[in-house]
C-alpha cells in the first residue's frame, strides 16, 4: 500500500509523519465554478442581492475554510499558511461565476487541501447567500489548477487558470 501514504502497512489509516521532511516554499491554486440563473447573476454582479456583498463574504468564508481545512479533512496536518487569496472571474455570457484560491506556506507538507477547501466554502457561501432567489444554482468543475515546491514538484494543469487580472 506504498502509493497510500494515508494507510499503513496493515491498511489502517494514519496521519503521514512528516517530521523528517525538510521545509520548502509551497503553493497550490484550486478554482470552482457556480451557475445560477440571469436574475441572480445580476444580483450578485451588481451588489443588489438582499443578504449584502455576496463576493466579498464569500471571499472571507474562503479564506477562513482555508485556514480550518486540519479541522475538515480528517488526516491534514496543521499549517502556518502564510498566504491566502480569492479572487473571482466573471462569466456574464453563462452566468456563472469562478473562484480561485492560492494558498501558500513555508513548511514541509502542500497546501493543496487548503485551496480546493477554500474555493468549496467560498462556492457554498455563494449558494447560501443567493438561495432565497435561486435554488437551481450548481456547484461544480472543483480543481486543482497548479501547485509547487515538495518532494513532487510542479504541477500544472493542462486546462489552465485565466490570465492574472481578468478576475475581480
Amino acid at each position: 500500500m506504498a502509493e497510500f501514504s494515508h494507510f499503513d502497512e496493515g491498511g489502517n489509516a494514519w496521519m503521514v509523519d512528516v517530521s523528517e521532511k525538510a521545509g520548502t516554499r509551497r503553493e497550490a491554486t484550486a478554482s470552482g465554478w457556480i451557475s445560477m440563473s440571469k436574475e441572480c447573476y445580476q444580483k450578485v454582479s451588481l451588489g443588489t442581492m438582499g443578504k449584502g456583498d455576496v463576493l466579498g463574504v464569500a471571499r472571507v468564508a474562503g479564506i477562513m475554510g482555508a485556514k480550518r481545512t486540519s479541522e475538515l479533512i480528517p488526516l491534514c496536518h496543521i499549517l502556518n499558511l502564510t498566504k491566502l487569496s480569492l479572487d473571482f472571474v466573471m462569466d456574464d455570457d453563462a452566468h456563472k461565476i469562478q473562484a480561485v484560491c492560492t494558498a501558500g506556506c513555508n513548511g514541509i507538507t502542500g497546501v493543496e487541501m487548503e485551496a480546493l477547501t477554500g474555493v468549496s466554502v467560498c462556492l457554498l457561501t455563494i449558494y447560501d447567500m443567493c438561495k432565497a432567489v435561486d435554488k437551481t444554482m450548481e456547484i461544480g468543475e472543483i480543481h486543482l489548477e497548479e501547485k509547487t515546491g515538495g518532494k513532487s514538484g510542479t504541477f500544472i494543469r493542462e486546462e489552465h487558470l485565466p490570465e492574472k487580472g481578468q478576475g475581480n
